[in-house]
């Protein structure tokens, strides 16, 4: 089973944060497609599609591993069948990029995701930064007007991305 996890923070202050963007485009997936996040499993709250489950992990950003590593091992799921969906603050707002491998780079959620699961494939949505900001304070503040329209953008190419994703159409890192 494929498992597409979308990474944020439950709590509502956070839904309109940088951070909540694995959230976003997991939410849009599944409004795309006439599925609910109704199931509350694994620390997650899920929507079963066809053949995947989208999960949106319960347990905040830096625990995600504990919500990923239930999910894995209740579905049966190898990690080439895990694609963690994530803020990305070292790639230019708007930027989609999909890869296969590689580090957690400065990602807390992800982190924790590869020090209790492994590495897995993930899309990593461009949040930008703010130099004049601390990490932790831009990550959690509310999305301006003008980088809505952008990260809606980058919301539509990341679930093209899943999509070709199910499909088993992704062999190879892209940037989008």
């Amino acid at each position: 089973m494929k498992i597409i996890v979308g990474l944020g923070n439950p709590d509502g202050k956070y839904k309109n944060t940088y951070h909540n963007v694995g959230f976003n485009v997991v939410d849009f997936f599944a409004k795309q497609r006439g599925l609910k996040f109704n199931v509350k499993k694994c620390k997650a709250l899920i929507a079963v599609g066809e053949n995947f489950v989208l999960a949106k992990p319960q347990t905040y950003m830096n625990l995600s591993g504990d919500s990923v590593y239930e999910l894995k091992k209740y579905y049966k799921s190898n990690l080439d069948e895990i694609l963690i969906v994530l803020d990305d603050i070292d790639q230019p707002k708007g930027r989609v990029r999909f890869r296969l491998t590689g580090s957690a780079g400065t990602h807390n959620g992800l982190r924790d995701i590869v020090n209790k699961v492994g590495i897995t494939p993930r899309l990593r949505v461009g949040i930008g930064r703010d130099a004049n900001m601390d990490l932790k304070d831009y990550v959690l503040s509310t999305v301006d007007e003008q980088s809505k329209k952008i990260l809606g953008d980058s919301t539509k190419k990341a679930c093209e991305l899943i999509e070709k994703f199910l499909l088993g159409e992704l062999c190879q890192d892209i940037t989008v």
